[in-house]
């Protein structure tokens, strides 16, 4: 019964999927940020902040307060999603593999890095919305943080079997 330990990565594959057939009106938090969070305190603490992302410019001035709010928060979303889909690869591969520690690290990686890239590909028949190498990259970076957090778990844990023995 080994393979119950896949269906979690592959439900949560299933909510990326769901997630990027959403049109992007769908996703849009803008008008609920207006309605209900005055975020204007936020402007000067932000101006500051300019970076070019997919051949436009990222700012509070180009964007404007609530528009540069979403932005960060979609893009933090794709790390978040993307950790969790590591982990959740990696602790699959522990529980139905004996394969070594750095393999199953790599594979997880590799395995959520493929489908950032597949997922991205999928999210280009969705309507208003654009495949982008960038958000890859971005959900590269969420598995990336989760294989730092393994290593060190696993760096933390054999510290103190070697002091222990």
């Amino acid at each position: 019964m080994k393979i119950a330990y896949w269906l979690l990565p592959i439900s949560w594959m299933g909510v990326i999927f769901y997630a990027s057939s959403q049109p992007y009106e769908k996703q849009d938090i803008k008008p609920m940020m207006a309605e209900w969070l005055d975020v204007s305190f936020l402007e000067p603490y932000l101006s500051w902040i300019h970076f070019t992302y997919h051949n436009k410019e990222i700012s509070v001035d180009s964007l404007g307060i609530e528009q540069f709010i979403e932005f960060i928060i979609r893009k933090g979303t794709h790390v978040t999603v993307f950790f969790i889909l590591m982990l959740l690869f990696y602790y699959a591969m522990v529980m139905t593999t004996r394969w070594l520690f750095s393999a199953r690290l790599w594979v997880s990686f590799l395995l959520s890095v493929a489908y950032a890239g597949i997922d991205e590909y999928h999210q280009s028949f969705t309507p208003n919305r654009t495949a982008y190498i960038g958000d890859v990259i971005i959900d590269s970076i969420g598995a990336i943080l989760a294989g730092a957090l393994i290593w060190f778990i696993y760096y933390v844990k054999s510290q103190k079997k070697m002091t222990k023995t």
